[in-house]
């Protein structure tokens, strides 16, 4: 019996952000079609969800499904969010088994790609020492600091792989440092060049915000700041996917639990050890959002009732 792939998407408020997303599914399909039925599913603001997805993929006749997160880092959304929802919709259907996969994390395919983007915005600039040019890589940013660290690996690697002065980490959101917190600290360290790499698969809501950030530092300063293209769909992160795949089919997919906040006493977040595994999405599953582009408003009257429904 052929098996199904539901590949999970996380939603965007931005229409260019799922339309991208969109594009590595239509890819990924014509990657694993011979051999498998593909769907994908978003967690929040966006259609299909996740329920949609599987209730397609079963009506197929698929009764096993790898759920592979389009994700780069193992936070919250990995660990609690995508795996609840999943366990849920499972329970609903007594012969449907759901295998999720992790997340792409560290990965040599990941580091491949990261060094590529680089190296073509160096090809674009003025010639320029990597010793004097200093290395920001900027990740989502999660409460979960075993996620943080992730980004500070590859940050690590990326430095001493690739001979650059200094490097060091931002975040978009809910972590520290800011993009605006990083990039006024290095700006402190004189380099003639700081090249900004954001670790995002597609454009959406928080890379508008970083590149808008890095682009009002690059007027203000006499120095240079550059920020590079994301991950998009290029094949290196196609092969990061394979990676995965392989490895939930023969059950190796694990994800790094040694130091997850969720098992461990870690520091400064030993309350968080045997939290209940629920989603916090509920508000906003399936809401979706009409961006004005020129402004950046909002309008989401759905949303709101939802919010009002809620009491929040």
């Amino acid at each position: 019996m052929k098996e199904g792939i539901l590949l999970c998407g996380h939603g965007s408020r931005k229409t260019a952000g799922v339309e991208e997303f969109k594009k590595l599914v239509e890819i990924l399909k014509g990657r694993y079609s011979n051999t498998f039925e593909v769907d994908y599913g978003f967690l929040e603001f966006n259609h299909p969800l996740f329920e949609a997805a599987i209730e397609r993929l079963y009506s197929k006749g698929i009764r096993t499904i790898y759920a592979l997160p389009v994700i780069l880092f193992a936070g919250a959304h990995a660990k609690n969010d995508i795996p609840y929802e999943l366990n849920t919709i499972q329970s609903y259907y007594p012969d449907l088994k759901i295998k999720m996969g992790s997340p792409i994390g560290v990965n040599a395919n990941v580091l491949d790609l990261a060094k590529k983007r680089i190296e073509e915005t160096e090809l674009i600039l003025s010639d320029v020492d990597r010793k004097e040019t200093c290395l920001v890589v900027v990740g989502r940013g999660t409460t979960d600091p075993d996620a943080n660290s992730d980004v500070n690996k590859l940050m690590s690697m990326l430095w001493e792989g690739m001979g650059f002065g200094f490097a060091t980490t931002a975040y978009s959101g809910t972590a520290y440092p800011s993009v605006e917190q990083s990039l006024n600290l290095v700006e402190k360290l004189g380099f003639k060049r700081i090249i900004v790499i954001p670790f995002f698969f597609f454009t959406g809501v928080l890379l508008d915000r970083i590149y808008a950030i890095v682009e009002e530092k690059n007027n203000s300063s006499s120095q240079e700041f550059i920020f590079t293209a994301p991950f998009g769909t290029d094949e290196l992160i196609l092969k990061a996917f394979d990676d995965r795949l392989d490895q939930v089919i023969n059950g190796e997919g694990n994800m790094n639990c040694q130091l997850c906040k969720y098992r461990t006493q870690i520091i400064g977040f030993e309350q968080e050890v045997g939290k209940d595994q629920i989603g916090h999405h509920l508000n906003v599953k399936g809401v979706l959002f009409e961006e004005d582009e020129k402004v950046g408003e909002k309008k989401n009257s759905l949303g709101r009732s939802f919010k009002k429904l809620l009491g929040i």
